[in-house]
């Protein structure tokens, strides 16, 4: 495959505001550090100016090319079909909030020109992030890396290079919930890291809140770990011993002393609490229910409306291809 030596993918929704700070910024490291490159801005739906400034911006210059989802897919999705389109032997997902420095991107390219793979981007502190987002993450990673077989870096989120191959290999996985962070980690590869200061947003707000951060959570927890189905097989054994002894001290007890009157209020706390314990678990089988569910309709990963800077062929190649 022919193309040039890096790629930056940009997934973009509502970024009227940032498109021009990031062009401006991003482009002169691209000139001095890359030989050749394009930025690949993936539109997912946006409903504001996005749209309509990329395409002023790949009619100026030829490298900018523009991926247009038909819909709102979620960043997962947009990101992937960023990665599909992206023809470069070397490849750097990157966000347009410039929190996440373009400038390191000429470091990565050295690493990756001696022979890494994948280059990591990882955040050294995060104080532009709130106290609150700061130990969510903390805890998340913990929690993801305890129970996983795949263990996802600590503070290292979608910026960081990947060579070719990875990148291909990165295709051939099918599923529609996707944590590409635990995607990344699961493809191993030779790997070294970068550490880095995050900034804060150039402009705008994020995209991200408490109910997407969730739902991207319990995707990263379900996706890469089969604990959370496991777990209720020991603690049905810990809670039916439990019970059984219970039942023999009962026993016991009415034998040496007598017919016992249970109390109405500890019979009604312990049949209310194994009820809640139930749905819990029922609610955990849910959650992996609900991803065979979306699995086996196979439905494509994204939809693309249109796009410009691409070639007919090569976008008609791409879209026939996905994973359908």
């Amino acid at each position: 495959m022919t193309g040039p030596e890096l790629s930056l993918v940009v997934p973009v929704f509502n970024e009227q505001a940032s498109i021009a700070p990031f062009l401006a910024r991003v482009r002169p490291v691209l000139e001095r550090s890359a030989r050749s490159h394009e930025i690949v801005f993936v539109n997912d739906g946006s409903r504001d100016g996005t749209l309509d400034l990329l395409i002023a911006e790949q009619r100026r210059d030829d490298r900018v090319r523009v991926v247009d989802l038909s819909r709102n897919f979620g960043k997962e999705a947009a990101l992937s079909a960023g990665l599909d389109f992206a023809s470069g032997r070397a490849v750097v997902p990157i966000d347009v909030d410039l929190q996440d420095p373009p400038e390191l991107i000429a470091d990565m390219l050295q690493l990756w020109r001696s022979g890494f793979e994948m280059v990591l981007a990882q955040r050294a502190e995060r104080s532009v992030d709130n106290w609150s987002k700061r130990a969510a993450s903390n805890l998340f990673y913990r929690l993801a890396n305890r129970v996983s077989d795949v263990e996802v870096p600590h503070n290292v989120g979608d910026f960081r290079l990947m060579d070719r191959k990875v990148v291909e290999a990165l295709a051939l996985m099918p599923e529609r919930a996707r944590f590409m962070k635990g995607l990344f980690a699961w493809l191993g590869f030779r790997q070294t890291t970068i550490r880095y200061a995050r900034e804060a947003r150039s402009a705008g707000e994020s995209k991200f809140r408490i109910g997407s951060l969730w739902r991207l959570a319990l995707d990263g927890l379900v996706s890469f770990s089969t604990t959370p189905l496991k777990v209720w097989t020991y603690l049905g054994a810990v809670f039916a011993l439990t019970a059984f002894a219970a039942l023999c001290v009962i026993i016991v007890r009415t034998l040496v002393f007598g017919v016992d009157l249970p109390g109405y209020a500890s019979l009604a706390a312990f049949v209310l609490f194994f009820s809640g314990l139930n749905l819990l678990g029922l609610g955990v089988i849910g959650e992996y229910l609900a991803r065979v569910f979306v699995e086996v309709k196979r439905r494509p990963l994204y939809i693309v409306r249109a796009t410009a800077g691409f070639d007919d062929q090569q976008t008609q190649t791409i879209v026939l291809n996905r994973r359908l």
